[in-house]
């Protein structure tokens, strides 16, 4: 039995993928991606899975665990992990060419990140307002 493990990341938030031979069901923390709660956060988790193409998706069962982060962070850090998956089962350079060109961070990822608070500041930039000068 063929088992691929892959991860993604997306600000504070990470993804393992597990994809398994089985029927093309597709789970989000033990929850089935079409009974996820928000719409925006399941299609976008689908991309992948659309371009990819029907005939490589329904022989492959993916269940993904994702921890940290925010709503959208964890449907990038979880497309990330179902496209690395895709791309390592099938062994295509098509694929991995077509998913660069629709998003180059399905698999390269974003490096940025929340700015750190700073000391004696409201937030990282904002100051304390002074009416006088």
């Amino acid at each position: 039995m063929k088992v691929i493990l892959t991860s993604g990341r997306r600000k504070t938030s990470r993804a393992k993928a597990i994809l398994t031979e089985g029927k093309g069901r597709v789970w989000i923390n033990n929850i089935p991606l079409e009974i996820y709660p928000i719409e925006m956060v399941r299609w976008k988790i689908l991309e992948p899975l659309l371009l990819a193409g029907e005939d490589i998706v329904k022989g492959i069962d993916i269940k993904v665990y994702v921890r940290g982060g925010g709503v959208m962070a964890q449907a990038d850090a979880a497309r990330m992990a179902i496209a690395r998956g895709l791309i390592e089962w099938t062994g295509s350079e098509e694929l991995k060419k077509l998913f660069v060109t629709y998003d180059r961070t399905m698999l390269a990822g974003d490096p940025r990140q929340a700015e750190p608070k700073k000391f004696a500041r409201y937030s990282a930039r904002r100051r304390w307002q002074k009416s006088y000068r």
